[in-house]
C-alpha cells in the first residue's frame, strides 16, 4: 500500500525526532561503554523490519546497524527475496554495544525495548523479522529456542513476525542458511504473496 507523501514526510520527521531524542539515553550502564547510540536505519516508512540483538563493534564505531560481516549476509539475504536494503527499516532490541559483544542483560533489554517499540509505532510495519534468539524470545516474551521458535508464523502487537537465525550465527553455523532461506522465503510470501 502506497502512502501519501505528506505522511511519509511526517512519519520521516516524528522518527527522525525521536532518534535525536534518545542520542543522550543514559537509561542504563550501557551509556558509559559506547561511542554511538545505534538507533537503526533504512527506509522510516517500511513495510518490513529486521530485528537484532545489539550493535557490535563495527556498527558502534559507525553509528549504524548491521554494518560488519553479519550486516553484509544480512544484505545479501535481503536481496535474496528481492528487496533492497533502502526497502527495509532495520534496527536492534539493544541500542547500544554490550562490553565484548557479551549478550545483553535482561535489565538493558528493559530499559532499551521501549525504543524500539516506539520505532515500530512510527514505523508501523505490516511484518518483522526477529533476527536470532535474543530479539525472538524478546518480541514474543518466550523462552523458547530459535531452532523451535522459527519456521513459523506469530503475531506481534497485531503485526506478523517471523523469526530466523541471526545472521552472525550463519557465519559460524552453515547448516542453518537452509532453514534461514525457507524463513526468508516465507517472509516474502506473508508480505505480498511472491513465491521464491
Amino acid at each position: 500500500t502506497e502512502r501519501s507523501d505528506r505522511a511519509s514526510d511526517l512519519e520521516a520527521d516524528s522518527l527522525k525526532a525521536f532518534e535525536l531524542r534518545i542520542q543522550g539515553c543514559s537509561d542504563c550502564g550501557l551509556c558509559e561503554g559506547r561511542n554511538h547510540v545505534v538507533f537503526g536505519g533504512g527506509n522510516p516508512t517500511a513495510n518490513i523490519v529486521f530485528v537484532g540483538e545489539a550493535p557490535g563493534r563495527e556498527e558502534d564505531l559507525k553509528g549504524l546497524p548491521f554494518v560488519g560481516a553479519a550486516g553484509e549476509l544480512l544484505t545479501k539475504m535481503i536481496a535474496g527475496i528481492h528487496l533492497d536494503r533502502q526497502d527495509v527499516y532495520i534496527a536492534n532490541i539493544i541500542k547500544c554495544r554490550p562490553p565484548g559483544n557479551r549478550d545483553p542483560q535482561a535489565d538493558e533489554i528493559e530499559r532499551c525495548e521501549p525504543h524500539l517499540l516506539r520505532q515500530i509505532e512510527l514505523i508501523q510495519p505490516s511484518i518483522i523479522c526477529a533476527l536470532g534468539r535474543f530479539a525472538a524470545q524478546t518480541l514474543l516474551k518466550s523462552t523458547t529456542s530459535i531452532g523451535r521458535l522459527r519456521g513459523k508464523v506469530y503475531s506481534y502487537n497485531g503485526i506478523k513476525l517471523i523469526p530466523t537465525y541471526h545472521p552472525a550465527a550463519l557465519l559460524r553455523n552453515s547448516q542453518w542458511k537452509r532453514p534461514t532461506w525457507e524463513d526468508l522465503k516465507r517472509l516474502r510470501f506473508e508480505y505480498d504473496g511472491t513465491q521464491i
